[in-house]
């Protein structure tokens, strides 16, 4: 079998485009020979100039605008299509499960006890669409109180970016508090966050912000660090690659009937082998394969409880600020107006943990995170997360998780099992 040349049109510019890349990547290097031709893609780009003249074996997109449509139309190979848009009617397509996505959205603000819950989508986006309505849905059959905000289209003409944080900083005020807003991706929970920033409303405290993708630059970068939906695009993009690598195997095979049909039966009847066989090339995923989110990775945009105690709700806001800074619950107690028996009696009440087993949990989510994310020794992961002495922090971390901080990250950077 010669080798097949297979084109990548899938944007680079963001961790959801690299995650579906590095699936198809692992797909490429288990199971096909495989020339690929992958260049730069910013997402909504208008498309690139190789490809109208492109000549290959197939092609994995992310199809989101009509421009990028109408070529791959007029290229007559196999196309896989990595967007739920359906920009091309009738090409097999993967996608992820974006009413899964909405799902695990609303259940994480459900068990935070939020009564209103709202949701900031991009009208151009059909995947953004299907999350609302999902969102909405099991919002109001939970009995709570549903607020909807569309963005102005990222790649619409008119988008301008200080116009819409003005719209979007206007509607957040609008809204009872406290309010857990779910937005479509990475991107718009980062907007969510400057206007909130701007209109100097409290986050989590008073506004918790979940995005979508799990963007590790976007989500660290925002303040305060962004809580994100984990989607599994690495199986998205491998099972893109196994489902493109059979259709070209069907297309070879329906050449060869092609051919020798030609060399038995007349020429209308070799067409018409050939029709049927392009035909199954476009039915095969009916319904398209969808692969469920991985979990939620959170972070201090939804880090919270809806809680309408002022005081305790100030006590956790204290908490979260400053637990990297060695504080006390005589620290905390300093900032309110309570004796430290009503502080933990209330605590214990609303929080289900008591103000130092708080602070523990805050510290502790933080040592995770740097583990994960940094290579930090972790004598300064401890003092970044308040602890005077790494030995302490370590007794603390294996109590708690069954694990050394050293084994904790040897453990995450195992390979995943196939």
């Amino acid at each position: 079998m010669s080798r097949r040349s297979v084109a990548f049109l899938i944007e680079t510019s963001n961790g959801h485009g690299r995650g579906l890349l590095e699936g198809v990547v692992s797909y490429v290097k288990e199971s096909a020979d495989w020339s690929v031709f992958l260049t730069e893609q910013e997402r909504g780009a208008i498309p690139p100039n190789w490809l109208k003249n492109w000549r290959g074996d197939g092609i994995i997109a992310r199809i989101e605008t009509d421009e990028i449509a109408d070529q791959l139309r007029d290229l007559h190979v196999p196309i896989v299509d990595l967007s739920a848009t359906r920009h091309v009617k009738g090409i097999p397509w993967t996608s992820t499960d974006d009413t899964a996505i909405a799902a695990l959205g609303v259940q994480h603000f459900l068990d935070r006890g939020f009564h209103n819950l709202a949701f900031c989508g991009d009208p151009g986006f059909a995947w953004s669409n299907l999350r609302r309505d999902r969102y909405r849905e099991l919002t109001l059959s939970a009995e709570r109180k549903f607020f909807e905000y569309q963005s102005t289209h990222r790649y619409d003409p008119m988008f301008d970016w200080e116009q819409e944080k003005t719209r979007l900083g206007h509607w957040l005020t609008t809204l009872p508090r406290p309010v857990a807003i779910m937005a479509c991706y990475d991107f718009q929970a980062q907007q969510v966050l400057d206007a909130c920033r701007q209109s100097r409303i409290a986050v989590p405290e008073s506004v918790a912000v979940l995005g979508v993708d799990n963007d590790r630059l976007i989500c660290e970068l925002a303040e305060p660090s962004l809580s994100s939906i984990i989607q599994d695009t690495h199986a998205t993009g491998y099972e893109a690659a196994r489902l493109l690598d059979e259709m070209m195997d069907m297309q070879i095979k329906a050449s060869n009937r092609t051919q020798a049909s030609n060399r038995r039966s007349p020429v209308a009847r070799s067409e018409q082998t050939a029709t049927k066989s392009l035909s199954k090339l476009t039915t095969m995923t009916d319904p398209p394969l969808l692969t469920k989110p991985l979990g939620i990775m959170v972070r201090e945009s939804t880090d919270t409880l809806a809680i309408d105690d002022h005081e305790i709700s100030e006590a956790l806001q204290y908490i979260r600020r400053h637990a990297h800074a060695n504080i006390r619950v005589t620290d905390v107690l300093k900032t309110l107006s309570l004796s430290r028996r009503s502080l933990e009696h209330r605590f214990k009440k609303l929080v289900g943990r008591t103000p130092h087993e708080e602070i523990q949990r805050v510290r502790l989510n933080s040592v995770k995170r740097l583990l994960s994310e940094t290579e930090l020794s972790i004598a300064a992961i401890a003092e970044r997360s308040g602890y005077e002495h790494g030995e302490y922090m370590t007794a603390v971390f294996r109590r708690v998780t069954g694990l050394t901080p050293s084994e904790y990250r040897r453990k995450l950077q195992e390979p995943a099992e196939p």
